[in-house]
């Protein structure tokens, strides 16, 4: 059965959510405070305690120095009881001795309770923010806990307390107290109190994080959320597209009759989702997040310094859907798409096209070309203007007009702006590239001059020298440039000295080729080494030899060539001579002198002495070579190989 103590430890692991060791390393502080206080044990000595968590029995061991007399039994211990706590101890030293008071005191117990106490909040206010600030940026369950009107505080997985500030709410939603939500974790950060958890419901990463949780093709890698604008309550726009061939993105966001995006919807309360598929053309793209408004024609402007701006004309009868209530649909797809968003009606850019072909001489190759069609279109708006039926046909004409011109407008404006950049890289090819990286206070201005192209956006000198180049006439008409500051400006950029440019010379380090070890494999078995055949010198070779081959008599014996290859092997040979090669083993078996071949000597041929002879070795069973060298004169030296 578990003591009281494990009981209650328990407890307070469970209420605080703290590891055991947190708690246990809590106690032992709380410990070590009550015996200071209960003892007046100063902060230079040591203390230590250890706790049985079985039990709750308490050990306290304080640092004493041993003395022959003691004088402060809190921090002397005589020598006869050091030494029980450690053998070893001499008068002098210090050692650590058990000192556990045998009560503590109310003074002290109350100490050793607020400590504890102290210590645990801040292990539970250390452990509420490292759980939190992982989850920051993601989507968490909270319980309503109260309301006022700057704030609704949200209990968090019943460890910890939100805050819903009032612009973070989706406007006219009204909550009540226990309701569960859903809260995006927004920041936290540390104060003096615990942990501040902001949370947010309007912030559009909510609405991603919530598809994710329906949409399992979102959560699989299978459709990608390209982009979300959102205004909360209202309307929200998000662009999705498939990251694999065969599926649907915005039919795996909507779901079976809606009822994917539905649940977000209510999540929500109720705001308006558009799921449309995003496209990398930006003309295409701008045109599906107009949706649902249907558009005519998307003419783009994607100017350096003017950002970029997409010209929309859209049906007479569609501008009001284009735009949306307040304007909001026309804002999302502009801060879904990163354009700047002009939407027209077909017959106001109609009238446009026609006022830009009239009043602008560059145009007028394309007014000669459209002379004909102008005074159709030109009807056409009559007959809106007096709110006459308007036939198709004359609806299309007008379109194709429209398109036709604003699309050579375009690719004019795409020419210009070609030449502008050439232009430009020729003007930056002739300034100095280190004037870049010079500021204009380096160059010696006078103050009202650097004040005045400072505030103007000019830092460095290569950009005013670059302006000046390309138009002189933009510097000088701001406000306080006249002729003389323009001299100045000029005399000081001309006569300014630019540092030079340092060019690094890289050398590419050889890499070191280490050299290949070739192991050789360990042989098995240790071959014998072939015979050398012994050098011998001139002074060695007296005569020279022959070899002299016996023949029978009435055979005519042909001279050898200088060198003979082999024809037959060993044991071929062997065969060969068996019953001679038998003979000659019997005659020297039975130590016989006698000539072992019955040839007459008649009939065999004069041989002379050879150097070499081929013998049978019996104890080998193997063919030998004999060589005789002549050290003297009938000093033969026979050698085997």
């Amino acid at each position: 059965m578990k003591s009281e103590f494990a009981l209650a430890f328990n407890e307070i692991i469970e209420r605080f959510g703290l590891p055991q060791d947190t708690v246990m390393e809590t106690l032992e502080a709380a410990m070590i405070s009550a015996y200071r206080r209960s003892t007046y044990a100063s902060s230079a000595q040591n203390v230590e305690v250890e706790i049985d968590s079985e039990t709750g029995e308490v050990h306290v061991y304080a640092e004493k120095e041993v003395v022959e007399k003691v004088e402060n039994p809190s921090t002397e211990v005589s020598l006869e009881k050091a030494r029980k706590f450690e053998p070893d101890a001499e008068l002098g030293g210090v050692v650590m001795v058990e000192s556990t008071p045998k009560n503590f005191g109310r003074v002290a117990a109350q100490t050793a309770k607020q400590v504890m106490l102290q210590r645990l909040r801040e292990a539970e206010r250390e452990a509420q923010y490292a759980e939190f600030i992982e989850r920051e940026g993601d989507m968490v369950h909270g319980t309503v806990h109260s309301i006022t009107p700057q704030a609704v505080t949200v209990g968090l997985l019943g460890r910890a307390e939100a805050i819903l500030p009032r612009n973070q709410q989706i406007p006219g939603e009204r909550f009540r107290v226990r309701d569960r939500i859903r809260v995006y974790v927004l920041e936290v950060r540390k104060s003096s109190r615990g942990p501040v958890i902001v949370v947010s419901r309007t912030h559009p990463a909510m609405l991603r994080r919530l598809l994710e949780m329906e949409v399992p093709e979102i959560h699989q890698g299978l459709v990608e959320i390209k982009a979300i604008a959102r205004e909360a309550g209202k309307r929200a726009k998000v662009a999705v597209a498939a990251l694999r061939e065969g599926v649907d993105p915005v039919g795996a966001c909507v779901g079976l009759r809606g009822v994917r995006i539905q649940s977000v919807v209510r999540d929500l309360n109720d705001e308006k989702i558009d799921v449309i598929e995003w496209n990398p053309d930006p003309a295409t793209f701008i045109a599906k997040a107009l949706s649902p408004a249907r558009v005519a024609g998307v003419y783009l402007d994607e100017d350096r310094e003017n950002s970029k701006t997409a010209m929309v004309v859209v049906p007479e009868d569609q501008l009001s859907l284009a735009i949306g209530r307040a304007g909001v649909n026309a804002r999302l797809a502009a801060k879904l798409t990163g354009w700047r968003i002009d939407i027209k009606s077909l017959p106001e850019s109609a009238v446009d096209s026609i006022a830009l072909l009239t009043s602008d001489k560059t145009f007028e190759d394309i007014a000669s070309r459209e002379v004909n069609l102008l005074p159709e279109i030109e009807t056409v708006l009559t007959k809106k203007a007096e709110n006459r039926p308007v036939t198709p046909e004359e609806y299309q004409k007008m379109r194709d007009f429209v398109d036709r011109v604003q699309l050579e407008v375009m690719g004019r404006r795409e020419t210009t702006r070609k030449r502008e950049q050439e232009k430009l890289e020729a003007i930056r090819a002739v300034i100095p590239s280190t004037a870049y990286d010079v500021a204009l206070e380096d160059i010696g201005l006078s103050t009202r001059v650097l004040n005045l192209l400072t505030q103007e956006g000019y830092l460095t000198a290569g950009q005013v020298m670059e302006q000046l180049e390309l138009d002189e006439d933009k510097i000088l008409a701001l406000p306080g440039v006249g002729p003389k500051a323009m001299q100045e400006l000029q005399k000081k950029l001309t006569t300014y000295e630019y540092p030079e440019v340092e060019v690094e010379v890289v050398v590419e380090e050889v890499p070191e080729v280490e050299e290949e070890v070739v192991e050789v494999p360990e042989v098995l078995e240790v071959l014998e080494p072939l015979p050398e055949e012994p050098q011998v010198s001139e002074a060695e070779i007296e005569e020279p030899v022959e070899v002299v081959v016996e023949a029978e008599e009435g055979l005519e014996v042909e001279e050898a060539p200088e060198a003979l290859e082999p024809v037959a092997t060993v044991e071929e040979v062997f065969d060969t001579y068996a019953e001679d090669l038998e003979a000659i083993v019997t005659a020297t078996e039975e130590g016989g002198e006698e000539e072992i071949f019955p040839f007459d000597e008649d009939k065999r041929m004069k041989r002379k002495k050879v150097s070499r002879v081929v013998e049978y070795d019996p104890d080998t069973g193997e063919m030998i070579v004999k060589r005789r060298r002549k050290r003297a004169e009938e000093d033969w030296e026979d050698l085997e190989y």
